[in-house]
């Protein structure tokens, strides 16, 4: 498979996600909707948190097992661990203090009373930290999926590379329904917000949540390394479970807890199901 090919490859496993995205245009959606676009996607997160921890851990239990049967030593162990330890916690706690530093930009400055000043005018200048909490959401939850998606697209580049075609076809449409429930998981925050973003800023979300597919199948058909897939799927587990966490705590601060449950768990069904796809077609 030339290049080229390989590239298209990605480019396709990688744009699917652009099919889940217009869900965020609906139109005032019912309460009881919202409650459930948030809970399905806590339930979508939850089983990429599994996925990637277990594709990021595999390394590590490769070494120890060499380990155990003596054709290996402490240093693959040791290494591979600290990566993958390292990688979660930048991945978590980096999110908390950036969200921290967000809105702490955000807040208002002190102006003195009586009407708008040109300095106030001029602190309020749009940036990341003026957008609303449901589209900050969105763009950690787009940062997160696109980690994750650069190590899927080191997967699909270094089958290529190797001259697994099969392998690497399959890949690609394992992934490419991924990304289609991954799409709807970005924005999910804002239905349930009736926050209704622009098609640019949809787009935008596309761009850095599916991205990454087509880089890292570009840098995994020119070579290989267990290091750097654990660092970039350690550091999407870590900022996928910080979304996680938030969207529990909106879950639960909406009530109608049977929907939350009902919700997490058609999530987890339509990541599983992507699952076994990939998984019957021997990857």
């Amino acid at each position: 498979m030339s290049e080229a090919q390989t590239l298209i490859l990605g480019l396709i496993a990688g744009g699917t996600i652009l099919l889940g995205l217009p869900v965020g245009r609906l139109r005032s959606p019912r309460p009881a909707l919202r409650q459930l676009l948030n809970a399905l996607t806590v339930g979508i997160l939850l089983f990429l948190v599994w996925d990637v921890l277990g594709h990021a851990f595999e390394p590590v239990d490769g070494a120890l097992g060499a380990l155990h049967e003596g054709t290996g030593g402490f240093g693959p162990v040791v290494g591979y661990g600290l990566l993958f330890i390292g990688g979660i916690a930048v991945g978590l706690l980096s999110l908390v203090y950036y969200e921290r530093w967000l809105a702490a930009r955000g807040a208002p400055r002190a102006f003195g009373p009586g009407a708008m000043t040109p300095g106030e005018t001029a602190a309020r200048r749009a940036g990341i930290s003026d957008w609303s909490a449901a589209r900050r959401l969105a763009l950690l939850i787009a940062i997160g999926i696109g980690l994750h998606n650069f190590g899927e697209g080191l997967a699909i580049g270094g089958s290529a590379a190797v001259g697994a075609i099969g392998l690497a076809t399959v890949l690609v449409i394992g992934f490419a329904l991924h990304n289609a429930t991954e799409g709807f998981g970005i924005v999910a925050p804002l239905a349930a917000e009736d926050d209704r973003p622009s098609w640019g800023f949809l787009a935008l979300m596309g761009l850095i949540g599916g991205g990454p597919t087509f880089i890292g199948t570009l840098v995994g058909r020119q070579f290989t390394s267990d290091a750097v897939s654990i660092v970039f799927l350690a550091l999407a587990a870590g900022s996928i479970l910080f979304v996680v966490i938030q969207l529990l705590a909106v879950a639960h601060r909406a009530g109608r807890k049977e929907l939350l449950y009902v919700g997490v768990l058609l999530g987890l069904v339509a990541g599983f199901i992507t699952d076994m796809i990939v998984t019957a077609g021997g990857a």
